[in-house]
């Protein structure tokens, strides 16, 4: 006759209490935890740079610039006194300075638009159509040269902040007196170079007008790498 193990007969008991207990998620002496486990994937983590291509990332400026049509004078849509504007130095040794943005908020024509770039930025001298004469100019740039508090230097450019080739317009709002690197002997500036490759991005078609005149007029310094180029 056999004989039945009591060790093991009382064992079987436990073994179903453990595994229900397993089921219900629960252990024996401890709480059921508030935590939920999922399997799908971990958010994505937004990328650092442009968002869609030709387009300013997220935490770039979104603000709309000006709207003035103006081709062939300086359009005084500002009334600004002596002394009220402050040039910010980025990187004097290398030229880099940005305008008062509360003075030069940057204007664009609306005569320029994504769909005619091709027959007018991206035109060979479409510029000299648009641009005015000095005896406009020089009038314009030594008010400016009170109201930014500048003496005049002939290294200073008077400049638009939303360039010609990107369809900046003729504007007290789109124009300032640019200061230049100590070294420099014309009014060549580190902004020239920014304008032509944001020229270019525009007219292939790598970015999009609109991008390219948000970028420039937010912080031409960082215009490029804003825009991932």
């Amino acid at each position: 006759m056999r004989v039945m193990n009591p060790r093991k007969h009382f064992a079987l008991p436990s073994a179903f209490l453990l595994a229900a207990l397993a089921l219900s998620g629960c252990q024996p002496g401890s709480h059921p935890s508030t935590e939920t486990t999922t399997n799908a994937a971990p958010p994505a983590v937004p990328r650092a740079v442009g968002a869609a291509p030709g387009e300013l990332p997220s935490g770039a400026s979104a603000t709309a610039v000006k709207s003035i049509h103006s081709p062939g004078l300086v359009a005084t849509d500002e009334q600004l006194a002596a002394g009220q504007c402050s040039a910010k130095t980025v990187d004097a040794a290398t030229g880099e300075y940005l305008p008062d943005p509360a003075c030069t908020p940057g204007a664009a024509d609306p005569a320029v638009t994504q769909e005619n770039i091709d027959s007018t930025i991206c035109a060979s001298g479409y510029t000299a159509t648009v641009r005015p004469p000095a005896s406009n100019t020089d009038k314009a740039k030594a008010e400016s040269l009170r109201e930014y508090g500048q003496t005049a230097m002939k290294t200073t450019e008077y400049d638009h902040l939303i360039s010609l080739e990107l369809g900046g317009t003729n504007s007290v709002s789109n124009l300032w007196p640019e200061p230049n690197k100590a070294s420099a002997t014309g009014t060549t500036n580190p902004k020239d170079a920014i304008e032509n490759t944001l020229h270019k991005a525009v007219c292939t078609h790598k970015v999009t007008l609109s991008a390219a005149q948000k970028a420039i007029a937010h912080n031409w310094v960082t215009a490029v790498k804003d825009l991932g180029l």
